[in-house]
């Protein structure tokens, strides 16, 4: 398997072209307006749009659905990512129940709860998961969920208490790159803290119902990745996606190599080797992709 190269600078040659395998298919059936205006009513986000995922009429058709909560302005600024960044507004007192409500019209069978970074607030927004998985669990019992955290500083121990105790279906944190490429393309976090978080939840909730991800084209190479998921492994991870990394605008980092559909299939076949329960692995996969358990 080829190596991409390794940089993560800005070039001021022409972007990749996307290769064939990058396409995404498109429904005629209604079902993304309907989901986009029940959101846009409630006034709620969902990572879907904010984030630009190529999966997003896939999982709106099969009643999954990513609510970005907290707003939709990051107090971070990674490179790779779409969201918007800034100060962020209050906290919404009644987005935990507009969410649930959402939910519950939509019929959904599975919903993950995300949010952007915030450090401004002192538990990082561990409570409004809380209270997001509290409001979903009375109006809509039978969805499971997965709650998709930041890393939670300054107070991560304090978070995940709080998280781990409204009892998602899964806990899932993305690591999203490899160790060496963390400072340009992740700053403001920092790998070993994620990984960390990691073990910890895997540690009190079981590593089965711990997941992460990575996005593939910022410049690692294959021998990296694949010490990233033995990384995960051994901190308890039993559930892993990785996909392929789609700039959002010529002003995020540029697209450094495309992974071939071949090399996903290899690397998954190597996650699946070391032991995780559950991986999915290929160009346009997300880290909600096919979340549904």
């Amino acid at each position: 398997m080829s190596d991409p190269h390794s940089s993560l600078q800005q070039s001021k040659k022409a972007p990749l072209p996307r290769p064939p395998w990058i396409r995404v298919n498109v429904p005629k059936d209604g079902s993304l307006q309907k989901v986009g205006e029940l959101m846009s009513r409630g006034g709620l986000h969902t990572v879907c749009q904010e984030a630009h995922c190529p999966n997003i009429y896939e999982c709106w058709q099969m009643g999954t659905a990513t609510f970005l909560i907290l707003g939709e302005v990051c107090t971070r600024k990674c490179g790779f990512c779409a969201v918007s960044k800034g100060l962020p507004s209050p906290v919404d007192p009644d987005e935990p129940a507009q969410l649930a409500e959402a939910a519950a019209r939509l019929d959904l069978k599975h919903v993950v709860i995300t949010s952007v970074d915030r450090d401004d607030l002192p538990d990082g927004g561990a409570r409004q998961f809380a209270l997001a998985l509290e409001e979903l669990r009375k109006l809509s019992p039978k969805t499971t969920t997965e709650v998709l955290v930041p890393d939670f500083r300054p107070d991560p121990q304090g978070a995940l208490e709080i998280v781990l105790a409204a009892d998602p279906t899964i806990f899932s944190h993305n690591v999203e790159t490899v160790r060496r490429l963390y400072p340009a393309a992740r700053p403001g976090s920092n790998y070993d803290h994620s990984v960390s978080l990691l073990r910890d939840a895997a540690d009190r909730i079981g590593g089965d119902r711990i997941k992460s991800s990575l996005i593939l084209g910022l410049g690692e190479k294959e021998h990296e990745i694949r010490e990233t998921i033995l990384d995960l492994y051994e901190a308890g991870v039993r559930r892993l996606n990785l996909g392929q990394y789609l700039a959002p605008s010529n002003r995020h980092i540029p697209v450094k190599y495309y992974w071939t559909p071949d090399q996903f299939k290899e690397l998954g076949q190597f996650a699946r080797e070391s032991g995780f329960i559950r991986v999915e692995s290929a160009p346009l996969v997300r880290s909600s992709y096919h979340a549904s358990v």
